[in-house]
């Protein structure tokens, strides 16, 4: 994932983040002729580690750092939408088990794997990757967003403070901001694979058909996808990060406890426990564009941002092979281990978002000490951007 942003500042952003797009495409096509587990997962690795943060690193090169949110939201709501749709097609599409001899699973494989290429090779023509190529704009303009992305502090003022070196990348990997931001990220990453393999199952439990189990699994995903959206429009809007990821987090613990609480006698609690799935998509799909949009804030100059946003989603990804495996089928239906897991991972994650707030917040007070004169005075442009974050001129996102 580091390798991908990386690449994409020398290249063109848009072929280094579409490219994956349309060859990982390729890949549910693959699964109707590929047998094996190892090639299958060989493939998935090589094709579509670098997919996700490449396209945060592009957004994050367009808007001031108060404008992200909301934009990341847009664009992480498509997996909200995309969640509610895959029920929709997934009822539709099994009807068509045993069609030409191909099973209904892998109907589906082919059916989003040629969706997939067909849009893959359609983007790099529609996404604009940088400010200063976009030919629909004069130069002017150009000028005009470049000016706010520099004094927003996207930007470097100098090349001097926007280089990439092997020292840049380690001190990236283990910044303290980074690795809190993979806490919280795992907060997110945990709770959000267990649902997504899970809910079908939890919501059949409630006394639904297989078929009407996947139609319900619709209002919570478009529910959590308008919610993410919300909360980076009025997270952006105060200039404010941590309230709007330590509230999804709450949200999620009072889902996490109905659900749990009530699965003892499922029956009986039906509207409940659906209720339940509802607030836990609320309060997971605001997660990762907030966590992305404050740790991609609180970085610089580019390179950094880039290796620190793909070190955060890799990273941060790997709790999803938690999630993935503590919704034990013998534990069915309170699943004590994976609600456990799930309440003790956001807590954790809260209390990093509170520690970060309180860092960055008195990290802010000690440099609004001193005055920009007084810094001027002692440092140059160049040194100024060479520190990045560090930067006594730099204000972090709170």
């Amino acid at each position: 994932m580091d390798q991908s942003n990386n690449k994409a500042l020398e290249v063109d952003d848009k072929f280094v983040e579409h490219a994956p797009d349309a060859y990982p495409g390729l890949s549910p096509e693959d699964a109707e002729f590929m047998r094996g587990y190892e090639g299958k997962t060989g493939k998935k690795v090589v094709k579509k580690a670098g997919f996700f943060p490449g396209a945060v690193f592009i957004v994050s090169s367009w808007y001031p750092c108060h404008e992200l949110q909301q934009r990341l939201a847009i664009f992480y709501t498509a997996s909200a939408f995309s969640g509610a749709l895959s029920g929709l097609l997934a009822f539709g599409i099994a009807r068509l088990d045993g069609a030409r001899g191909i099973a209904g699973w892998r109907w589906i494989f082919l059916i989003e794997g040629a969706v997939t290429v067909a849009a893959g090779l359609v983007m790099p023509l529609l996404i604009i990757d940088t400010p200063e190529r976009a030919k629909w704009l004069s130069d002017d303009e150009k000028r005009y967003v470049d000016l706010r992305l520099r004094l927003s502090g996207v930007r470097s003022n100098t090349e001097e403070g926007d280089k990439f070196s092997w020292k840049l990348l380690f001190k990236t990997m283990v910044d303290w901001k980074v690795l809190l931001g993979i806490i919280l990220a795992w907060a997110n990453s945990v709770p959000n694979a267990a649902f997504k393999f899970t809910m079908p199952q939890i919501i059949k439990q409630l006394g639904f058909s297989t078929a009407q189990s996947q139609l319900l699994t619709m209002p919570p995903y478009v529910c959590g996808g308008i919610a993410a959206w919300l909360s980076g429009r009025f997270s952006d809007h105060l200039s404010w990060r941590m309230p709007f990821i330590v509230g999804p987090m709450s949200v999620l613990l009072v889902a996490l406890a109905v659900l749990f609480n009530y699965s003892k006698n499922v029956a009986d609690n039906v509207p409940a426990m659906y209720v339940g799935v509802v607030l836990a998509q609320i309060g997971i799909y605001p997660l990762l564009p907030g966590i992305s949009a404050w740790t991609g804030n609180n970085l610089a100059p580019s390179w950094k941002r880039s290796i620190g946003l793909a070190w955060l989603l890799a990273a941060g990804n790997l709790g999803s092979l938690i999630g993935t495996n503590i919704f034990l089928d013998r534990e069915s239906p309170q699943y004590p281990t994976g609600y456990g897991v799930s309440l003790g991972i956001i807590c954790l994650g809260a209390s990093c978002a509170l520690l970060m707030e309180f860092c960055l917040w008195k990290s802010n007070k000690a440099r609004a000490q001193r005055s920009e004169a007084e810094i001027r005075q002692k440092y140059s442009q160049e040194e100024l951007d060479a520190m990045g974050e560090r930067s006594p001129l730099y204000k972090y996102t709170l």
